[in-house]
């Protein structure tokens, strides 16, 4: 019982740190020892310290020996090296997912979202299409069989997410369109693997021009 109970402390600081860096409730360049963080969360040091050591495993934060923890930003070389390998892991994942049967139960939840960014799009809601946009690429990356290349990959839109959205406001415009989800699911839902593969490929592609195009318009270092 000590054990799990350490654990779902663990889990608790983990979750708590991890949405509010997600969030830029703690943005990017924040920086603090760990009795302060552990403070901030009205937590012991011991669960907080290890949730950060695998905040660090993320990609999220740098521990800093005698200094705590760093939240990482977003530079232009980070942004094309993680879309660089969204662009060759993606549509490998949704290559393997039609070999596998999707159930009523996954596809109604994709179909939902779909329905998610529909909403948002006719009401401008920027912060929301993003979220449903980013729950349906990691629905079907959950369903695609390999579960090392959905964590890998998850990790990947951990990293690009804060500063994804922080250039997507800048733009005022989401990346993409429904009709490219719809197209997506319906090539994998008929398995069609290479249609799924290339349309996931040309979206990702298009993202990390549209994004590195306001980094450089912008003029900005990180974000």
């Amino acid at each position: 019982m000590a054990v799990k109970s350490k654990s779902t402390r663990v889990d608790r600081a983990y979750d708590r740190l991890k949405e509010d860096i997600l969030s830029s409730g703690l943005p990017p360049g924040f920086q603090a020892p760990e009795p302060d963080i552990a403070e901030r969360l009205e937590m012991s040091r011991t669960p907080v310290r290890e949730a950060l050591i695998r905040l660090e495993a993320d990609g999220l934060v740098e521990l800093v020996p005698r200094r705590g923890a760093k939240v990482l930003a977003l530079s232009l070389e980070d942004l094309s090296e993680i879309y660089d390998l969204l662009i060759a892991l993606e549509p490998c994942a949704l290559a393997n997912l039609t070999s596998e049967k999707i159930d009523a139960e996954a596809l109604e939840e994709l179909e939902a979202l779909i329905g998610e960014m529909e909403g948002a799009q006719r009401a401008q809601d920027l912060d929301a299409w993003v979220e449903a946009d980013d729950r349906f690429h990691r629905k079907l990356l959950s369903l695609s069989g390999n579960q090392r290349l959905a964590h890998f990959t998850g990790c990947l839109l951990d990293q690009v997410h804060r500063g994804r959205m922080v250039l997507l406001r800048m733009l005022k415009a989401p990346i993409g369109n429904v009709q490219q989800h719809r197209d997506v699911l319906a090539a994998i839902l008929v398995g069609d693997g290479a249609a799924a593969a290339d349309l996931a490929r040309r979206h990702r592609i298009a993202a990390k021009q549209a994004l590195e195009n306001v980094f450089a318009s912008c003029r900005l270092s990180q974000v």
